[in-house]
């Protein structure tokens, strides 16, 4: 039962076996959640949200590594808390939804310092940390953009 109930955590629902980009595919429907469900959008609900999915992920991640092995890919509940700390608190808009996502990504592919050191971290934390990280590089590498372009009097149509 506790392997069964960590495989439903850690692959969100299933969505970890999606067959191409596991991380990738739930990092976007993080993103689809964000847009499309507006309590996602409330920034102390989307922190509380954030909170029990990281240390809920941390326990299934602990679960999943110990039946399946270092990091499994199927496991992606870090890719979606990740995500969301990469959009939590970020001014309204597309633009910041997309930058977003795409630094996400990139700091999750890359891994650069921290982050890639926290996955030497054991069990779960490993798991959920180096996202976590990945979510906090990711949003602040948003800010700093946005705040580049306004200073730059850079805008955007809608």
């Amino acid at each position: 039962m506790k392997l069964f109930l960590a495989k439903v955590l850690s692959t969100c629902g299933g969505l970890g076996y999606f067959p191409a980009a596991p991380g990738t595919f739930v990092s976007f429907i993080a993103v689809l959640l964000f847009v499309f469900t507006p309590l996602c959008r409330d920034t102390a609900i989307l922190f509380i949200v954030i909170a029990f999915g990281f240390f809920l992920g941390a326990w299934a991640g602990g679960v999943m590594e110990s039946a399946f092995g270092d990091d499994p890919s199927i496991v992606t509940i870090d890719e979606l808390v990740g995500q969301w700390i990469a959009l939590a608190a970020l001014p309204a808009g597309l633009p910041a939804v997309v930058l977003a996502f795409v630094f996400f990504r990139f700091f999750d592919i890359a891994k650069p310092g921290l982050v890639d050191r926290a996955q030497q971290l054991p069990g779960g934390w490993g798991i959920m940390v180096d996202d976590l990280l990945a979510g906090i590089y990711a949003n602040l590498s948003v800010r700093a953009l946005l705040a580049l372009f306004s200073l730059l009097h850079v805008t955007f149509p809608g």
